[in-house]
């Protein structure tokens, strides 16, 4: 830990910066709008809720770039070290920005450049975009003039255009990639360690250090609770942690790996599952925030818990001293308390594969469908032998101080026939599984109502023909 703090380095647009006087915890945000005086890129939220500030950052993969929309207002600047940094000012009328101003798609224009950011690297990284790809590209960016019609209106008509939107100097990024340890120093500390090996190290002479994952939530410790963070060690260039891997123990999830990343090997599971992860947050959450990182903060109303949970997840805790490995469920002990000693970190969580015999559903219910925190997120998974329940695991985020399985619930199913005087009982026996509070998002009596409900319309899904959505009753599709 002798060597000396080094600068950071990136691309902003097309020219070389290095920071070296800054404060780690200083957002891309500030940095753009009082360093360099690029406006464009604006502040509404401070949260990552309004898209305001959405800017384009490029990462190197070999002889290609990978680019994605983020939110500059909750993302630390040492994280660009080694990264292309777009902004709205560097682009050259694509067009996005052409049918923004054909379509009247800005009004008072505070939103327009958030908007033209999404868009771009949309349409970017993905030719003949769907309608669904749109909205979904735009789900995090907010506007109070337009209703957003003109805005989708200019979406469909430039996403016919076959102009690539974003254009790479990949000799300019070879020249500032690192192969060790990155260390940054100026009010605080920062490391960014390229292996596990290296985390655990940092982390034993740290302990009280920040991990930093995708800063969904540690964003906001600075920008809305003002904390002072001494001491960040960032997990995102830890290759290993970013991996994807496929084994006979199941899918095996790297702890930083983001929920983008991870979208497509996760909706496989099943459907409800792909329609929870399309509506956890927005696309630029998404692409910043880590499934490892959000497990590790232990959030009761992490949608992404309870589905995890039912299906058998497990979760690897390394530290210098070895890994050890949990059921998730058991890693939340009560309210941010987490069964995590001093320097483990999240190193991988391994989903068991989901038996032809299982029946799995999962539910989101909150007041917006796009971009809003559940009232309530329910996971159901049974283990079926013919119309006989063998194993039940029921969990829920929302209702309890951490995620937690329904275990009333879960005993009054195992073993009976998959029936509605069956469902019946183990709806009933949910209220004695949780003591849920009331809130800004709902009332306790609302949340009880709503997990018996959802616990009812899974046992519907499950059974009869759902015209609706193509889904059969168990054994027969």
């Amino acid at each position: 830990m002798s060597a000396m703090p080094e600068t950071i380095k990136f691309i902003l647009n097309n020219e070389l910066r290095e920071v070296s006087h800054l404060p780690p915890t200083t957002t891309i945000l500030q940095y753009l709008r009082m360093q360099e005086r690029l406006t464009g890129t604006k502040e509404g939220c401070a949260e990552g809720d309004c898209g305001a500030c959405t800017v384009i950052v490029g990462e190197l993969a070999g002889d290609e770039v990978s680019y994605q929309a983020v939110n500059a207002c909750i993302v630390f600047l040492p994280t660009l070290d080694g990264r292309h940094l777009v902004t709205v000012e560097h682009l050259k009328m694509n067009p996005v920005q052409k049918e923004m101003v054909t379509c009247h798609g800005s009004q008072c224009g505070f939103c327009t450049p958030g908007f033209v950011m999404s868009l771009s690297a949309l349409m970017h990284n993905k030719s003949n975009a769907t309608d669904e790809d749109i909205q979904d590209a735009i789900a995090g960016n907010l506007c109070r003039c337009t209703g957003y019609r003109p805005i989708l209106d200019a979406a469909r008509a430039a996403n016919k255009s076959p102009e690539r939107y974003l254009v790479s100097d990949i000799k300019k990024l070879k020249a500032i990639q690192r192969t060790k340890m990155f260390r940054y120093e100026a009010e605080g500390k920062f490391f960014s360690p390229r292996t596990v090996e290296e985390l655990a190290d940092t982390l034993t002479q740290y302990p009280q250090a920040t991990l930093l994952a995708g800063g969904t939530d540690v964003g906001l410790w600075v920008t809305k609770q003002h904390r002072t963070l001494e001491t960040i060690i960032y997990t995102g260039n830890v290759a290993a942690l970013r991996q994807i891997n496929k084994t006979a123990a199941g899918l095996e999830i790297g702890g930083a790996v983001s929920y983008t990343d991870a979208f497509d090997s996760l909706a496989s599971y099943d459907e409800s599952l792909e329609e929870l992860l399309r509506r956890f947050a927005s696309t630029q959450i998404r692409n910043l925030g880590t499934i490892g990182g959000n497990i590790a903060n232990g959030s009761p109303i992490g949608d992404g818990m309870p589905p995890l949970i039912v299906l058998g997840a497990k979760i690897v805790l390394r530290s210098k001293a070895g890994a050890r490995t949990l059921p998730l469920e058991d890693y939340f002990i009560a309210y941010q308390k987490q069964d995590k000693k001093p320097g483990e970190f999240v190193e991988k969580i391994i989903v068991p594969p989901k038996s032809d015999h299982v029946l799995f559903k999962t539910y989101k219910i909150s007041k917006r469908f796009d971009q809003d925190i559940s009232a309530v997120c329910g996971a159901f998974a049974l283990t079926m032998k013919g119309n006989v329940i063998a194993d039940t695991r029921i969990a829920f985020g929302g209702m309890a101080a951490t995620p937690k399985r329904a275990a009333a619930a879960e005993k009054s199913l195992n073993g009976k026939a998959w029936n509605e005087a069956t469902v019946r009982q183990a709806m009933a026996a949910l209220g004695g599984d949780f003591k849920p509070l009331t809130d800004m998002r709902a009332s306790a009596a609302y949340r009880g109502n709503v997990a018996a409900n959802l616990l009812y319309r899974f046992y519907l899904e499950t059974t009869e023909p759902q015209t609706a959505t193509g889904v059969y009753s168990y054994g027969k599709g």
